[in-house]
């Protein structure tokens, strides 16, 4: 039980890293959340027309992987945050006169970022695939269905293909109780030819808009007529390329880590909605695979280089951990984009691909944090 008990000197340096740890998790997490979640978002809800309540649920099912990924930023940050101030306040210089030596002081925080990768390791494989794949059925639930406010008039909608072309653009003169009145589509998508689709009126359904009543009319970019053709009914898939991407891409985020190495190890990866994966995605479900056991421990390896890194000579007199928590993130996520890209394109096998950015941190942080520690 001894071996447990924390003493004056842990209590007061944890006090201090929670504190700016749980600052630092509201902060980097709005940024994530906006920089990428949001736009995503808005997009959805601009070019699919997905209902703004819908928007709001995939934002909180997106929430456990946001904060998945903040919280090595947040125990880096909190750690030189920590560190600089007590150099400031030159309470390292009298622990260090009283005999305590770096190791001893960096102790708590190495104890508190293991105790992060445990709780990363584990929102990872509970909750993150599941709200994960929750999020995607959601969302291609609400492109399918395309939700439109009754008593709505007037309005259009555009599908674009690649995120920039346009695909299809949508009228509608009205919505009333879930049914809409004269539609009128305007379809693009196939090269040098145009589509108009006209229909009294249309119900959304499993596969997309079912239209009734309809005239579909071809002519080509030049303005010749191809043919004219007349439906009781037919049905357009809505949002196509947003589904197809919903439902491709590795399997890393939608599975925990047993799931996906037993896929991989039967060659039984498959895409969300039961297809085989092209090799692309499977080389990333594989690096996905990897990265679950290495991205939790960038906590203790981030740690590992902001400790000696914020201990600041007696001489300087202002606070540089923030600066130097920005260089830090900056440069690991750098190495992580670069080895992934190498993994991704076969230059990298996908375990190195995984590991190498906490190779490269760790080592260069365990030379730095030796000389710190025990040579200075």
């Amino acid at each position: 039980m001894k071996f447990f008990k924390l003493s004056i000197l842990d209590k007061y340096v944890l006090r201090q890293i929670s504190e700016i740890f749980i600052f630092g998790i509201l902060v980097f997490t709005s940024i994530i959340f906006a920089s990428d979640t949001f736009t995503t978002l808005i997009k959805q809800i601009s070019n699919y027309g997905m209902p703004v309540k819908v928007a709001f649920m995939l934002i909180l099912l997106n929430l456990p992987a946001i904060v998945v990924l903040s919280i090595p930023i947040s125990v880096l940050f909190a750690t030189v945050m920590t560190v600089n101030r007590m150099c400031l306040a030159s309470e390292l210089t009298v622990l260090r006169a009283c005999g305590v030596s770096i190791g001893r002081i960096a102790r708590p925080i190495f104890v508190f970022a293991t105790v992060a990768t445990l709780v990363t390791f584990f929102i990872n494989e509970t909750i993150v695939p599941v709200t994960t794949q929750q999020s995607k059925y959601l969302a291609m639930w609400a492109i399918t269905q395309r939700h439109v406010p009754n008593g709505k008039k007037n309005f259009t909608l555009k599908e674009l293909q690649n995120g920039i072309q346009l695909k299809r653009m949508f009228y509608v003169e009205n919505c009333e109780d879930g049914e809409f009145k004269n539609v009128s589509i305007l379809d693009v998508s196939t090269p040098r030819t145009i589509q108009i689709v006209q229909a009294k009126k249309g119900t959304a359904v499993e596969k997309g808009w079912l239209f009734k009543d309809a005239s579909a009319y071809t002519i080509s970019t030049k303005g010749k007529s191809l043919s004219t053709s007349w439906f009781e009914e037919t049905t357009v898939d809505f949002g196509s390329e947003m589904k197809k991407s919903l439902l491709s891409g590795d399997q890393g985020s939608t599975h925990n880590f047993f799931e996906l190495a037993k896929m991989v190890m039967n060659d039984n990866l498959k895409s969300i909605n039961g297809q085989p994966l092209s090799e692309k995605d499977r080389t990333e479900s594989i690096i996905s695979l990897w990265d679950k056991t290495a991205f939790p421990l960038t906590s203790v390896v981030l740690v590992l280089l902001g400790v000696p890194l914020a201990i600041t000579p007696p001489r300087v007199r202002y606070n540089r951990g923030f600066l130097f928590s920005i260089l830090i993130i900056f440069f690991f996520y750098l190495i992580r984009a670069f080895s992934i890209s190498f993994g991704q394109s076969g230059v990298l096998l996908p375990i190195l691909a995984a590991w190498l950015p906490n190779l490269i941190i760790g080592f260069i942080g365990l030379i730095i944090y030796y000389k710190k520690a025990y040579t200075i």
